[in-house]
């Protein structure tokens, strides 16, 4: 793949952005992409800030009050516009528009707190994950990676980092050590992906390195 050039990627997020950053600090050898374009539906969210720190293009797309089609019909606008190839949700809250979903099939990540299927869905986001694991007596919890289809956190798994949960954790406390991993899993699943439609084929599943779990307690 070498000499291919990096794909253009779009991040999306409605927080503070650290996701995004970890994505902005990644070094791989040989790149399969580079961050774009960073998308907020939120005109104060930290990550557009970020984006600026590092000149990255930013937009903010608002979807309070409007339809779906609308929406839709600027972020494609958006995403022609700076050449964009494929899309990581990194804290993105809202439904993508299934125009957008379907424009890039196979080419939108997200990244989601809890290993799913389990925990995931409409209002599971944030600690709302976080206190649903504590609350069901799961022994483990991390971060999945998956592709976006038009349902939340539905989409074909590509990545899992197991964390397990130790005694007497509390939200906020199991949320800052599966964080600590999406931020290295977030980007290893990007450059997996992005091989893998450099070279016009469909991801397996990432496999991790046995020694990547030891790196969590």
């Amino acid at each position: 793949m070498s000499g291919a050039a990096p794909l253009v990627a779009a991040v999306f997020a409605s927080g503070g952005g650290s996701n995004l950053q970890a994505l902005l600090d990644h070094r791989a050898a040989d790149p399969p992409w580079q961050v774009g374009l960073l998308v907020s539906d939120r005109p104060g969210a930290g990550a557009l800030a970020r984006a600026q720190a590092a000149r990255v293009p930013h937009r903010v797309i608002s979807t309070k009050g409007r339809t779906s089609d609308d929406v839709a019909a600027e972020t494609l606008a958006a995403l022609a516009h700076h050449g964009v190839q494929v899309v990581y949700l990194a804290g993105y809250l809202k439904l993508l528009p299934a125009p957008v979903v379907q424009a890039f099939s196979g080419r939108i990540l997200n990244i989601h707190p809890a290993l799913l299927p389990a925990f995931g869905g409409k209002g599971m986001w944030g600690m709302h994950v976080h206190q649903a694991v504590l609350a069901s007596g799961a022994r483990l919890s991390g971060p999945t990676v998956h592709l976006v289809d038009e349902e939340y956190d539905r989409g074909r798994i590509l990545a899992q980092w197991p964390v397990p949960v130790l005694p007497g954790d509390t939200p906020e406390s199991l949320a800052s050590r599966v964080l600590a991993v999406e931020h290295r899993l977030y980007p290893m699943t990007a450059d997996h992906l992005c091989r893998a439609v450099i070279q016009g084929r469909e991801p397996d599943p990432l496999s991790l390195p046995g020694e990547t779990f030891t790196l969590v307690p």
